[in-house]
This record gives structure tokens, C-alpha cells and sequence, in this order.
């Protein structure tokens, strides 16, 4: 008798499936988000579609990408680094080069902590003063398996309104500037806006939402990954015209400070009032960070929404999404709720 565990006995399964999956058609699939969870949803994509664009916030000031926005009043490139990088492939060419662009220099002088992916963007966008084909030329050079896009070609700052930031004064509401400060904030986020307040989506990114098959929105951080995307209006508009159908991805668990305490259904719903108008053809969550399935059908009705519950998370318990598990989820979802456009 097997020894595994069942999440590693599901994982096995998989990534068998996944590895006997017919290649053909494939489906036009655009991932929204930034940081860490578009480069889980971007991993696993790529296994199962070779047409694939990642659409990433610009919001972003902390870090590297924060102190190169300031001197050179560039977009912040870190997240657009990270996409680049799990987009990367699986072979030594494409692992080397994730682990070259995520480099972070040490020392005591100005290098430190700067990305070399972050300096290599940046250098590009300056010599070719086009943020697009910049990006593009880098993914060439990576072998990156599909597009990285900003959602804007100008520099955002998100701003928040939040409830009880200073710890002495729990009720007071106050507006929290800034992407790093509002992810950390003790209190509890109302709502968030852009500055400013309606910025131009960049072409390309419009036009692979209005050309796809699929779009996938989350995980991520709620406030500061995902909701910006519903705030530029021409990117908006192309997700509620979309003949695409749309997948939310929902995070493992709340995130400390942004979403601290918040349940699965609350997530939905906090992205519902900041965009009243679209609508979700599915929401994606792993079976084990949903203790009442009730109510998360409940707030997915009313988005327009089936549950697809999957286990998603990595085998270890680390709260993390394993790149195989969510393939396989990613790929039954395309499968068994329709398909749009020739790759049927």
C-alpha cells in the first residue's frame, strides 16, 4: 500500500495528466495580478497554454523598484521582473536566466538590494523609450513561454482608505499612501483608489483581454495586486465586454495586515463593490481554506460564479500554491466550463 498522503498521491495524478496532455489548439489565456501571486498562476499556465500574457499592476514602491522610480521616474519594473521570471522555462537556459534577473546584489553602497532583472528593464526602457517592446525584447532574451504587459505605461500610487491604521485610534478612517505601506497596514482596508485616479491601460494589454479565451484574475494581495486592475478604466471596460470567460483565483489564506481575518466569501465581495459591473464565470479555491462552502457559493452567485474547489496548495503545508495542482485545476476549468474561440 501507498505511503503517500493523498495531496501527493493528487499531485502524482497531475502531473501525470498534465504530462500526457495532447498538444493542439491551445486556449488564449491573459493572467491579471502582481508579486508573488501572478507568479503562481503564471507557473502553472504556462504548462498548459503556449499563448499566454500576464498583465501586471504598477503600483509597486517599495524596494529596488521603489528607489528606481523616484531617481529615474520610471514604472516600478519588480513585479513586470516577476512575471518575466515565472514565465521562464523548466530547462537549464530558462532556469538560469530566472535565477540571473531575480539576482539581488549585497553590499554597503547604492547596488544594494537592487535586482539585476530591475536594472536590465529599466536600462532597456530607456534606450528604447517603449515599455512595451522593452518587455518583449527581455522575454526574448529569457526564452520567457508568453507576454509580460504593464496595465499602465505611467507610475501609480495606490491609496487606501483604512480603518483603524493608527493602532491608538481604531476607529478613526484615514487615507494610507503607498502599495508597501498599505500591504502592511494594522487596520482594516475599506477601500482602495489610484493616483491617478484614471489612468490609460496600455493598448496591448486592452487588446489581449477583448482577443482571449480566458482571463485569470488573482491570487495575490487583494488591495494592492488585484483590485488595481479594476481601477483603470479602459481595462475595466475590456473585462466586462470580453466574450472571454473569467476565473478568480482566490489566496490560500488571508494575507497579514491587508486581508487579516478576511474569509473567502469576504474576498469576493470586497472585489465586487470595486467592480460592480463584471462578472465571474468561475472562482477557483483550494478545498482545505474553505470552512464554509455555503457561503462562498453564495457570494460567487452573486459575481455570476461557479466554485471549482481543488486542492491547490503545495503537499508540505507551506501556504503556497504547488505550480503541478494548479496546472491540473487551471486545466480542468478550461476543459469542463466551455470554450470560446478555435482552439475548441
Amino acid at each position: 500500500m501507498s505511503s503517500r498522503n493523498p495531496r501527493q498521491r493528487r499531485l502524482s495524478r497531475a502531473t501525470a495528466a498534465l504530462s500526457g496532455r495532447k498538444r493542439g489548439a491551445q486556449p488564449k489565456v491573459v493572467a491579471l495580478g502582481g508579486g508573488m501571486g501572478l507568479s503562481a498562476s503564471l507557473t502553472a499556465l504556462r504548462r498548459i497554454t503556449g499563448d499566454l500574457t500576464a498583465v501586471v499592476t504598477v503600483a509597486d514602491d517599495g524596494g529596488s523598484s521603489g528607489r528606481l522610480r523616484e531617481e529615474l521616474g520610471v514604472l516600478p519594473p519588480g513585479d513586470l521582473r516577476k512575471a518575466l521570471a515565472a514565465l521562464c522555462g523548466d530547462d537549464e537556459w530558462g532556469q538560469t536566466w530566472a535565477r540571473v534577473i531575480q539576482h539581488r546584489f549585497e553590499s554597503k553602497g547604492d547596488l544594494h538590494e537592487h535586482a539585476v532583472g530591475n536594472l536590465l528593464i529599466v536600462a532597456l526602457w530607456e534606450q528604447l523609450g517603449d515599455h512595451v517592446q522593452a518587455l518583449d525584447l527581455v522575454g526574448k532574451l529569457l526564452g520567457a513561454h508568453g507576454r509580460v504587459l504593464p496595465m499602465s505605461a505611467v507610475p501609480l500610487e495606490l491609496q487606501a482608505l483604512v480603518r483603524g491604521h493608527d493602532v491608538e485610534r481604531p476607529e478613526d478612517v484615514v487615507t494610507v499612501r503607498g502599495q508597501a505601506t498599505v500591504a502592511l497596514t494594522p487596520g482594516e482596508v475599506q477601500s482602495v483608489h489610484l493616483v491617478p485616479a484614471d489612468p490609460p491601460a496600455v493598448p496591448e494589454a486592452v487588446a489581449a483581454v477583448l482577443d482571449a479565451d480566458w482571463v485569470v484574475l488573482g491570487p495575490g494581495s487583494w488591495f494592492s495586486s488585484v483590485i488595481p486592475h479594476l481601477l483603470v478604466p479602459e481595462l475595466l471596460d475590456a473585462l466586462v465586454t470580453t466574450k472571454a470567460r473569467k476565473v478568480l483565483s482566490l489566496n490560500l489564506a488571508p494575507q497579514p495586515g491587508e486581508t487579516e481575518g478576511f474569509s473567502p466569501q469576504r474576498h469576493l465581495e470586497v472585489l465586487g463593490r470595486h467592480a460592480p459591473k463584471l462578472a465571474m464565470d468561475v472562482v477557483l479555491a483550494d478545498e482545505a481554506a474553505v470552512p464554509d462552502r455555503e457561503s462562498l457559493a453564495d457570494a460567487a452567485q452573486r459575481l455570476g460564479a461557479a466554485v471549482e474547489l481543488a486542492p491547490v496548495a503545495s503537499p508540505d503545508g507551506v501556504p503556497i500554491h504547488d505550480p503541478e495542482l494548479l496546472a491540473a485545476a487551471y486545466d480542468r476549468i478550461f476543459r469542463m466550463h466551455g470554450r470560446i474561440g478555435p482552439w475548441r
